[in-house]
């Protein structure tokens, strides 16, 4: 899947949460989190288990499908 697609997912799965409450909960930093809805980079193995718990999704649901 193209990075831009999984930042579209990202954002949708984010609603109207802020990513201060994402990074807040998540531990991924900011920065980071724009990066990856905005496309320019996917998240390491370890973000992607760390953001499909958080969604409650599996990582396939949102990083491969």
């Amino acid at each position: 899947m193209k990075p831009e697609e999984i930042g579209h997912r990202l954002k949708a799965l984010r609603g109207d949460k802020t990513l201060w409450d994402i990074s807040k909960a998540t531990g991924i930093q900011m920065p980071l989190l724009s990066l990856y809805e905005n496309g320019k980079r996917v998240p390491s193995d370890t973000n992607k288990i760390i953001l499909a718990q958080y969604y409650g999704q599996t990582v396939q649901e949102i990083f491969f499908d």
